[in-house]
């Protein structure tokens, strides 16, 4: 978004660029034009400004070039036609003496990037190839690539492919890597740079002429080349022995990877290679460059798996700095992991040990995890260490050992009785729900033998209600069942709530989840529901009483339209859904989020609940419309169902006592009647499609909670 006040900005600045006295000072034009440059970078439009900033590309100033030519770049685009006039001045300056010059202008010539001024832009480029210059070569061979790239479905010239094949003989290392690069681009559709036996000599040859990237892009070409033969083969490896130990990562990275693809069939040559390159990883390891650091540790764990043990005597050059970000100790511990052995075990242990109370809480998880994978190996060490930080009682240290240990056990059962001993008391600084899973796992298998699970167990099943993960309730369901099997007399009454809960009426809001997310997210287009900004009782009561008064008399399905404001009332039959828990209503609500605030007791009448939801409907062609929606459900209960006692043993109690339940009463419609709750919502502003929309979610909110539904 342009600044306030750009106008005035670009109003001065084509005053200053055409005043004649500042085009006769030098030093003031540049100034000028750099104005313009600053201003271009702060997100001033300076468009403008472009027919005054073509004038001053005309001039000896190589400075003053630059400036204006990073302008007419960035606003070629928005003035093809003013860009014409360019033209002339960047080929006249193609023919400058300055080779600076006739490289900047072929530079900026393909930095237009216009289709219109191709036919302009290659007889420069052309005359470039050939220039006694490297500078102006450099830009000449990749200016064809910018060529390619802008007209991808033409063809270039192959007289100008041979040209640049001709080029990779180069006396300047830049020109000869620019056409690797440019013929890549090219030559893209037919698989890039056709690599022969005298190319792959001669850029291996010059290889130690380039710079880094150069290097890594002439060892990434050469691995489509195939040696004829087996002395050809180790002619090409002897020469790429310096690179292999190169003191710079990338070379040494891109090195080591044609080797081993060059020496596939040679799996002892591959190794060879493989030991060798150790040194260097090990001083990418030290590097300033985090980055570098990163990438150094990724290889080492891969070259670990094909020679496991290759690094274990530096494993010191692998423990963790204070200082360093979590994900390189993170994979510094991985890499540990892989050096352990029977010499080093204790101080690796040790130094993961300190790791476990880092600030960083992944760190810290990640350093226990660690010490649960030597912990395959050397059990009692680790299970000891492990079973000392359980004792810090910290939430994430505590979820961490215990997912550990259900790890460990899982491939080492020799330690079980370790780990039911730890278990006691470990389900208080449990609060995530992957410890809970992992808690309710061990007590599921080793149950028999921990003395306290069912004690556990009944903590989890009192807050089932709560409890917002379903793995963690599905854990609970089967850890319930096995331990009911092996312990009978402690589980069953626990056992029972627990399947009560699975599957009895307070359990509705179970069967809501499926239907009111399938309904949310088939409305989810046109209409979503938001619970924010929160509304407090005291703003609803407002709200609601405001135009209390003036509906008093009117009757049912009645509808008063305002220009702002809207008022609706129906009924809604919903077979006993006065009777749903005050819980299930809730949470059934808030899953297609609406906010329930007061709602009386259930089985008292009447019944009410005050809701509020806020809408947010996209209208065709128009910014989405966010309206206030609240409402009241009222059952007064005159004309629904009547309640008949059961006894147990009595005819009719056999018949019905299934329906009944645990509660030992059932419901019995009357022929003909269905209930009915009063649906009363007002809405401001008036969105008469937010508000069908809404009534149209409670409603199958409200049948989904009813028990016969279920």
């Amino acid at each position: 978004m342009p600044y306030l006040g750009s106008e005035d900005t670009v109003r001065e600045l084509r005053r200053a660029l055409c005043n004649p006295n500042v085009q006769s000072d030098q030093l003031r034009y540049r100034s000028t034009i750099l104005k313009v440059i600053r201003a271009m970078s702060q997100g001033v439009d300076v468009s403008g400004l472009f027919s005054e900033m073509v004038k001053a590309c005309a001039t000896v100033d190589i400075v003053q070039k630059k400036l204006v030519y990073v302008f007419l770049c960035s606003y070629a685009t928005l003035n093809p036609e003013l860009s014409l006039l360019v033209i002339n001045t960047l080929r006249k300056d193609c023919q400058d003496p300055n080779p600076m010059v006739r490289s900047l202008a072929l530079r900026n010539m393909t930095n237009l990037r216009l289709p219109s001024l191709v036919e302009y832009v290659e007889q420069p480029l052309t005359a470039g190839l050939r220039d006694r210059a490297a500078c102006v070569r450099r830009v000449a061979v990749l200016g064809w690539a910018k060529l390619h790239n802008l007209q991808p479905n033409s063809e270039i010239d192959a007289a100008v492919v041979n040209e640049l094949y001709g080029l990779l003989r180069d006396p300047d290392p830049v020109v000869m890597v620019n056409c690797l690069r440019a013929l890549e681009e090219i030559l893209k559709e037919e698989g890039g740079v056709a690599i022969n036996k005298p190319i792959t000599h001669h850029l291996l040859n010059r290889l130690k002429e380039s710079d880094v990237w150069g290097q890594c892009e002439v060892l990434k070409i050469l691995q489509r080349y195939r040696p004829q033969s087996e002395n050809e083969l180790f002619d090409i490896l002897s020469l790429l022995d310096a690179s292999l130990v190169s003191p710079h990562p990338p070379v040494m990275a891109a090195t080591l990877s044609l080797f081993l693809c060059l020496c596939s069939s040679l799996p002892a040559v591959s190794l060879a290679a493989l030991e060798r390159v150790h040194g260097p990883l090990l001083v990418a390891c030290g590097s300033v460059s985090r980055e570098t650091r990163f990438t150094a540790l990724c290889h080492i764990q891969l070259l670990l798996r094909s020679l496991p043990g290759l690094m274990g005597a530096h494993y010191k050059r692998f423990f963790c700095g204070y200082a360093e970000p979590a994900y390189i100790k993170q994979r510094k511990m991985q890499v540990l992991v892989e050096l352990v052995n029977d010499d080093n075990v204790a101080m690796l242990l040790d130094e993961l040990k300190g790791y476990c109370t880092d600030v960083n809480t992944d760190t810290a998880q990640a350093a226990i995890s660690a010490i649960g994978r030597i912990g395959r190996s050397y059990s009692d060490r680790c299970l000891e260490i492990l079973t000392g930080l359980l004792g810090l009682k910290q939430e994430h240290i505590t979820s961490a050992v215990v997912q550990t240990m259900r790890d460990l056990v899982w491939v080492c059962p020799q330690c079980s009785d370790t780990v039911c001993l730890a278990l006691e008391g470990c389900e208080e600084m449990l609060q995530d729900s992957q410890g809970r899973q992992a808690l309710l796992w061990l007590l599921a298998v080793y149950g028999e033998r921990v003395s306290s699970a069912p004690y556990t167990l009944e903590v989890f099943i009192d807050g089932v209600r709560s409890e917002a993960s379903l793995g963690v309730k599905m854990e609970l369901l089967t850890t319930t069942m096995r331990l009911f099997l092996c312990r009978p007399a402690e589980t069953q009454d626990m056992l029972g709530r627990l399947l009560h809960y699975c599957i009895g009426s307070d359990s509705t809001s179970g069967f809501t989840y499926s239907s009111a997310n399938v309904l949310a997210s088939s409305l989810a287009a046109p209409l979503s529901l938001s619970l924010s900004p929160a509304l407090s009782p005291e703003e609803f009561e407002r709200l609601w009483m405001q135009r209390q008064a003036s509906h008093a008399d009117q009757g049912a399905e009645k509808l008063e339209e305002e220009e702002d404001y809207v008022c609706m009332e129906e009924q809604i039959q919903c077979p006993a859904i006065p009777h749903c828990s005050p819980q299930s209503l809730h949470a059934a609500m808030q899953l297609v989020n609406i906010q329930t605030l007061a709602f009386t007791p259930p089985h008292t009448l009447p019944w009410r609940v005050y809701l509020y939801t806020h809408t947010q409907h996209a209208h065709s062609g128009e910014a989405p419309r966010i309206t206030l929606i609240v409402g009241e459900l009222l059952y007064t209960g005159e004309a629904s169902r009547r309640v008949v006692e059961i006894k147990k043993g009595t005819e009719d109690g056999d018949v019905a006592e299934e329906e009944a339940g645990l509660s030992g009463r059932v419901l019995v419609r009357k022929d003909g009647e269905d209930e009915e709750v009063k649906v009363t919502v007002k809405q401001k502003p008036r969105d008469d499609k937010a508000l069908k929309g809404f009534l149209s979610i409670l409603t199958t909110v409200l049948h989904t909670l009813s028990p016969e539904n279920n």
